[in-house]
């Protein structure tokens, strides 16, 4: 499986531009689903030798690729199965025991549910004798979607809408879908026992807890409806939450609800959570690719939260640091960035959370001499737009002043994609089929 920027000729235009989009299809490659999965399953193959009957289920944007390296590792002992794919992703399937859905993201809507309850028809009736490979990747929040008893698929069609405007972390999103969905937090786990799950995860959350990562459908649940209440009060929208997930938060609390399984519970006994392709893997790759081009390299984190705008001031600080003191590498040198900020809208615009860090960070660096930014979503899909990401440098503030533009205007308006489609700097990559979650880096050249 081979990655490429779509429009490479259009944004190669210098050395530095030809060298970033090598980085970025670096990080691509070393994320790449389908050789991570392979991996991991020859490194646990004795484990597994003892099954003689395997069922593979999956969702995720990942799944497709998950799972053919799990047909051509496992196809004598697969049984059958089924994973969830973004409607329109796999346009024709080469699988020949694995069975592909569909599903819509990120708002779920009946097709989800369909394929859910395909998928859970497959691990029915299971025993402590059959293996069920389960393949999780971004997306499967919103892909595995089954809404719990007394909460409506428009509910949650609500709640996902109402918490994508408010901008909380994927953490607390990913809290609030435990506690109103039948099969997240847990309770895919519970469903599956006495059988044995072996879940391969490829993560989009930083950090990678595993129960935070498609909300946790085969990890223990710390998190409580306590906490579900504190979201909701945190970003203030307990007025607006549907009042069937308000009132099955307040059963949760108290007690007439039950809580998501949690880490003492016997079903987990016979689970694996196993991450087998992460930020941090990208971030490496990227960092050595830089290397060997001449350039000092450093991961300065792969924990990169907050608002996407002021991460972006953030970014520019460093760059100018680098520029000025040259702390904390002289140039020329490469810093790199992983993880997932948060947009909280404000107008209308079209973009996305990476597309937003370079707006910010432009406005920054604006008039600084030879840097670039890069920063790109490793799903190929940027918000609501069909770029990734974008590459900006010190001089495209005033390319777009020329062109009478205002960066600060987009930026207020929350329309980034817009921005770049009239000055140029958008990456395009289409749907890449993995996600380890967003990946930024500055070059900086004496």
């Amino acid at each position: 499986m081979g990655y490429k920027v779509l429009n490479w000729s259009e944004l190669a235009t210098d050395p530095i531009n030809k060298l970033s989009l090598e980085i970025v299809k670096e990080g691509l490659e070393a994320s790449n689903p389908y050789l991570s999965v392979l991996q991991t399953l020859s490194k646990v193959s004795k484990q597994i030798e003892k099954y003689s009957n395997i069922v593979v289920i999956g969702f995720g944007k990942a799944s497709y690729n998950m799972a053919l390296a799990c047909e051509e590792s496992l196809i004598e002992r697969i049984s059958g199965g089924a994973i969830i794919v973004p409607h329109g992703s796999v346009k024709s399937s080469a699988l020949k025991k694995i069975e592909v859905l569909e599903g819509t993201h990120p708002v779920p809507t009946e097709l989800n549910v369909r394929s859910v309850r395909k998928v859970l028809s497959y691990v029915e009736q299971l025993s402590k004798k059959d293996l069920v490979v389960c393949l999780v990747s971004g997306g499967g929040s919103a892909l595995f979607t089954l809404p719990a008893e007394g909460i409506t698929l428009r509910d949650k069609q609500e709640m996902t809408r109402i918490l994508l405007a408010a901008g909380p972390t994927i953490q607390e999103i990913n809290c609030i879908r435990k506690h109103i969905s039948a099969v997240k937090g847990g309770q895919l786990a519970k469903l599956i026992y006495p059988a044995h799950v072996l879940s391969l995860i490829l993560s989009d959350v930083v950090g990678d807890d595993p129960s935070s990562i498609a909300s946790g459908p085969t990890a223990p649940d710390p998190t409580t409806f306590k906490e579900v209440l504190n979201v909701f009060e945190r970003y203030q929208i307990l007025e607006n939450v549907p009042n069937n997930i308000l009132n099955r938060t307040h059963l949760g609390l108290e007690g007439r609800v039950a809580e998501t399984p949690k880490p003492n519970d016997k079903i987990f006994e016979n689970v694996t959570n196993m991450v087998v392709a992460n930020n941090m893997k990208a971030l490496t790759s990227m960092a050595k690719k830089a290397e060997s081009a001449g350039l000092k390299a450093m991961i300065l984190t792969s924990y990169l939260e907050g608002e996407a705008r002021e991460v972006g001031k953030v970014i520019a600080a460093i760059a100018k640091q680098i520029v000025r003191e040259h702390l904390p590498l002289k140039p020329p040198c490469s810093v790199f960035f992983g993880g997932e900020t948060t947009v909280t809208l404000r107008g209308k615009g079209r973009g996305g959370r990476n597309q937003e860090v370079a707006l910010s960070t432009l406005i920054a660096i604006k008039g600084l001499q030879n840097v670039k930014f890069v920063s790109f979503g490793s799903d190929g899909v940027d918000g609501n737009s069909d770029a990734a990401g974008a590459i900006v440098d010190g001089t495209t503030f005033q390319r777009a002043l020329e062109k009478g533009l205002y960066p600060n205007k987009y930026l207020e308006d929350n329309d980034s994609n817009t921005f770049f489609k009239q000055v140029g700097g958008l990456i395009i990559t289409g749907p890449t089929g993995t996600n380890v979650n967003d990946l930024s880096f500055l070059i900086v050249l004496p």
